[in-house]
């Protein structure tokens, strides 16, 4: 084996411990969120708030950077309703995690779908099953959701933000896991 594809060997399990620390990383997040969810949920709520809001400046600076009047005009009309949104996430977190709530139903019922097609594309690679698998449990979860919504909006969005946390962590553990098998298998050739 040459110098040269015993650094990119060394380079290349260094991403998959990287990737296998960040998965790591989200279980144990999951798991403080199902601990905690009534904090987490309110977490969310604020944190998307900022986001809407931050996001509603800039679409504001880039309208108003804007040469032409239309644009200017849908950017900022976009900016103020993100803003207002954003505000009032912020002003009512409790009222703004029950409509956070339902829109996490329909991410997961997205995220279900999106990842069950990834799925099918890396069907033939090792550790795919798990992308299987977490698309089930995100298409479970979204039906929790709009099944429960707005009774136990207080508890639903942490405790499912977590559980889908640590299952997306899992999937993505194990197919680092599988992958980085594959590359050392490779690189002892």
């Amino acid at each position: 084996m040459s110098a040269t594809s015993t650094q990119l060997a060394g380079s290349i399990k260094k991403i998959f411990n990287w990737t296998i620390a960040l998965s790591i990383l989200l279980i144990i997040a999951g798991v403080f969120a199902m601990i905690l969810p009534p904090i987490a949920g309110l977490g969310v709520t604020i944190f998307v708030g900022w986001m809407l809001l931050f996001s509603g400046v800039a679409h504001i600076v880039y309208g108003w950077q804007a040469h032409e009047k239309a644009t200017l005009f849908w950017e900022l009309l976009l900016g103020l309703v993100y803003i207002a949104t954003g505000v009032y996430l912020l002003w009512n977190p409790v009222l703004g995690l029950a409509s956070l709530t339902f829109g996490l139903a329909i991410y997961l019922l997205v995220e279900a779908i999106l990842e069950f097609v990834l799925a099918i594309r890396l069907r033939p690679l090792p550790g795919s099953g798990w992308l299987f698998f977490d698309s089930i449990v995100s298409l479970i979860l979204a039906f929790l959701i709009w099944r429960t919504w707005p009774l136990s909006a207080l508890w639903v969005i942490g405790t499912l933000v977590g559980l889908s946390m640590i299952f997306s962590g899992t999937a993505r553990l194990m197919i680092s896991l599988a992958a980085r098998k594959v590359v050392v298998k490779v690189a002892a050739v």
